[in-house]
């Protein structure tokens, strides 16, 4: 179909050739254009030259082969729009061409891979991952099961020991003698001292030596 619509390789190559020919064609016509212009121009300083020598009749001679000129030079112009014309319509037919052709190819590209990749491919492929990590993650799982000795061990026996050194360490703690540092005596103003002294504060280690002296006694 699109062969029928735009034409072939061959074809496409006499559109390129035509389209030089053009440019060449266009390239004359100008060099042809600016000859009569300066030929209409120099008509125009000859009339000039015979107004001047009162002969009337050869000037007017001269502004009649300007105006042939001048008419040669419109046809001229009319011509390279014709050509500039049809060379436009060729460079579109020709980008339009290149990008069915590149359309075309494109969708040649597409239909070839969608060949290779077969869709019970993909799921095939898929199916394989998953079953690949599946096995992975037993591998995994088995290798950080404790084995030997290790497997015998009872984390609630384990856990309960955690807790008794831990308590252990605790109380160990609360036994340990306060060290705090002396108060500062207070300063009371003479005449204004208690009769009664105030009793001071026992220690720790104090406390405890009295509670040995009290179990001895018992």
């Amino acid at each position: 179909m699109f062969s029928r619509l735009f034409g072939k390789p061959k074809e496409e190559t006499n559109a390129l050739s035509t389209l030089d020919k053009l440019n060449e064609t266009l390239e004359m016509l100008e060099k042809k254009e600016k000859v009569l212009v300066r030929k209409a121009a120099a008509e125009v300083e000859k009339a000039k030259e015979f107004s001047k020598g009162r002969n009337k009749r050869a000037a007017i001679q001269c502004l009649k082969r300007k105006r042939l000129y001048e008419q040669q030079i419109e046809q001229l112009g009319n011509f390279q729009l014709r050509i500039h014309d049809q060379m436009i319509l060729l460079e579109g037919a020709k980008a339009t061409t290149e990008t069915v052709d590149a359309l075309r190819t494109g969708a040649s590209a597409m239909k070839a891979l969608q060949k290779a990749t077969n869709i019970d491919d993909v799921d095939k492929t898929m199916d394989e991952i998953n079953e690949q990590t599946e096995n992975m993650k037993q591998i995994q799982e088995a290798l950080s099961t404790p084995i030997g000795a290790a497997a015998d061990f009872d984390e609630d026996e384990l856990e309960a020991e955690l807790e008794e050194l831990e308590g252990a360490e605790l109380e160990e703690q609360l036994l340990q003698p306060a060290t705090t540092a002396p108060a500062a005596p207070v300063q009371v103003p003479a005449g204004r001292q208690s009769a009664h002294p105030v009793p001071q504060r026992r220690t720790a280690e104090e406390d405890e030596l009295a509670a040995l002296q009290a179990e001895m006694a018992l």
